[in-house]
């Protein structure tokens, strides 16, 4: 729980200083690399190149851009027993890269 704890502050405070990752223009090399994670970690659920029919599992495509905070929080804890929580299994960095791959919409 305590590692639990610190990764929330952690990713938090990661909110706030990488708003830069909000742009919806955004890095290209780190949406590459959220590519590469989303490939090993989430498509099996959310779909090759999150494509899914958003029935049973999220459609990431219409993740709102500007809800980092929310996108985090849904990573590190999961989201309503459905998906689970990723916070000690990926960096904040991987996350950063995630969320920079979200905002492509998958089209990187």
């Amino acid at each position: 729980m305590k590692i639990r704890a610190f990764v929330a502050a952690a990713a938090l405070l990661s909110v706030g200083l990488s708003a830069h990752a909000d742009d919806a223009g955004g890095d290209p090399a780190l949406a590459l690399k959220g590519k590469a994670l989303y490939a090993q970690h989430c498509s099996h659920c959310h779909g090759f190149n999150m494509v899914n029919p958003g029935t049973v599992t999220y459609d990431l495509r219409q993740f709102p851009h500007g809800q980092k905070d929310r996108f985090v929080n849904s990573v590190i804890y999961g989201k309503g027993g459905i998906m689970p929580p990723w916070g000690d299994a990926i960096t904040l960095d991987d996350i950063d890269a995630l969320w920079a791959y979200v905002l492509t919409e998958g089209h990187v």
